[in-house]
C-alpha cells in the first residue's frame, strides 16, 4: 500500500476516534432551565414562631437543593382567617408556574367539603399537592392550672378555649366535641395564630387551645407535654400517639351508632396534618419535580439532623396519597357531610369574649 494512502487512512481513523470520544451534548432539562436563577415563595399561613412557620422554614432551607435549577426559597408569612387568607391568595392571586408553595391550613379541606366559610374562595381540588410534611394526632389541651383535667370534667364545667377564627381547625374541633360528645367548651376567638393562643394560656386569658398536632407541640413547645404544663384531654386520629398512651382517642368514645361515622371522619381528617402544595395550573413536570425534591430532601442527613435538633418530627406522605386523602374528605357521603357540618358549627352561646389576663 502506498505510503500516502496509509497516511490518509490513519488520519481518517484518528478523526473517527476523536469524534467517537466527544462527550454527548447535554440533554435539555426544561424544569431546571425554568427554575435556574429564580426564587420560590414559601407562604406560611401564620405569624412567625408557630409550628406551621417552623416546618416551613425547615423545609425552605433544604428543599431547593433538590429542585432542578436549585432556586432560592424565601419564606413569606401571610396570617389571618385561620389560614383562609393564605389559601385564597395561593388559589386566586399567586403565579401558577411552580414558584409559590405553602403548607395549607389543615382545616381548609374540611371547610370546603362542608361549605362552612363564605370567605373561602379556594378550591383545594385544584391545588397540586406536593407532600404531607407530617401527620400526627390533633390534641385539645388545657393549661395545667385549669380546673378541667379530663374530658369528663369538660362535660361538667365551662372551659375557655382559645381559637383563631371561623373555618379554622381550632374552632371546628372544640365545636365538634361540644356537639357530638357533650363537652362545654367556650370559644374565645380573635387570636391571629396558635402562638398567640399559647401565650394567652400562659397569661390566664384562656384555659386551653382548640387544637394543635402532637408534633406541633413537640416542635414549638417541646417541654410542655413532658413537664405536664399542658394536659391533653383528647386526641383525634385513628391510633394513639405512642407518647400519649393515657389520652383518650376520639374513635374510642362511646356514642350512639349514628354518631360513629362522624367520629371516624374526624379521625381521618386529622391525618391531613401539614399538607404542602403548589398552586393550581402548574405544569405537570414541575409538580413531579417538586414532589421528587421533597422526598429526596427527607433522606438528606443534614436535613434529618436539623429536624432532630429542632424537635420537629418528619412523617411524610406522598403528594399522590395526600391528594386521595383530601379527595376522600371532599367526596364523603352527603348525609355524613350534612351532619358533620352541623357538628362542626359552634352554637351561638359557645362564643365568649376573652377575659382579662390574670396577674
Amino acid at each position: 500500500m502506498p505510503r500516502t494512502t496509509t497516511a490518509l487512512m490513519c488520519a481518517a481513523l484518528s478523526a473517527t476516534a476523536a469524534i467517537a470520544v466527544q462527550p454527548a451534548p447535554a440533554v435539555a432539562d426544561p424544569v431546571a432551565d425554568f427554575y435556574r436563577g429564580k426564587h420560590i415563595r414559601f407562604v406560611v399561613r401564620t405569624t412567625t414562631g408557630g409550628d406551621y412557620d417552623q416546618y416551613s422554614r425547615l423545609v425552605g432551607r433544604f428543599m431547593g437543593r433538590y429542585i432542578p435549577g436549585n432556586p432560592n426559597i424565601i419564606v413569606v408569612n401571610m396570617p389571618g382567617g385561620g389560614g383562609i387568607i393564605a389559601a385564597n391568595w395561593m388559589a386566586q392571586v399567586a403565579p401558577r408556574d411552580g414558584t409559590v408553595i405553602g403548607i395549607v391550613s389543615q382545616g381548609v379541606p374540611f371547610d370546603q367539603a362542608l361549605g362552612m366559610s363564605k370567605q373561602l374562595k379556594a378550591d383545594v381540588r385544584e391545588f397540586n399537592w406536593i407532600a404531607n410534611v407530617v401527620y400526627s394526632n390533633q390534641l385539645l389541651v388545657v393549661w395545667h392550672t385549669s380546673q378541667t383535667k379530663t374530658l369528663e370534667d369538660a362535660k361538667k364545667r365551662d372551659t375557655l378555649i382559645g381559637t383563631t377564627g371561623a373555618g379554622s381547625a381550632s374552632v371546628q374541633y372544640p365545636a365538634f366535641y361540644n356537639n357530638v360528645l357533650g363537652t362545654r367548651f367556650k370559644l374565645v376567638s380573635g387570636y391571629i395564630s396558635g402562638q398567640e393562643i399559647d401565650l394567652a394560656m400562659e397569661r390566664g386569658e384562656v384555659e386551653g387551645r382548640g387544637t394543635n398536632p402532637y408534633s406541633g407541640y413537640m416542635a414549638s413547645r417541646p417541654s410542655w407535654l413532658p413537664e405536664k404544663k399542658i394536659i391533653p384531654l383528647i386526641q383525634a386520629g385513628t391510633v394513639k400517639e405512642p407518647g400519649l398512651p393515657d389520652t383518650p382517642l376520639i374513635v374510642e368514645q362511646k356514642v350512639t351508632p349514628d354518631k360513629q361515622p362522624l367520629l371516624d371522619m374526624m379521625a381521618r381528617a386529622s391525618s391531613v396534618g401539614r399538607p404542602l402544595a403548589t398552586t393550581p395550573g402548574v405544569p405537570a413536570e414541575r409538580v413531579v419535580a417538586l414532589r421528587t425534591a421533597f422526598l429526596k430532601m427527607t433522606e438528606d442527613a443534614e436535613f434529618k439532623a436539623a429536624a432532630t435538633k429542632e424537635n420537629m418530627e418528619i412523617r411524610p406522605m406522598s403528594g399522590e396519597e395526600l391528594g386521595k386523602l383530601i379527595a376522600g374528605i371532599l367526596d364523603a357521603p352527603q348525609d355524613v357531610r350534612d351532619r358533620m357540618k352541623v357538628a362542626l358549627e359552634p352554637k351561638p352561646d359557645d362564643a365568649v369574649k376573652a377575659p382579662e389576663a390574670k396577674k
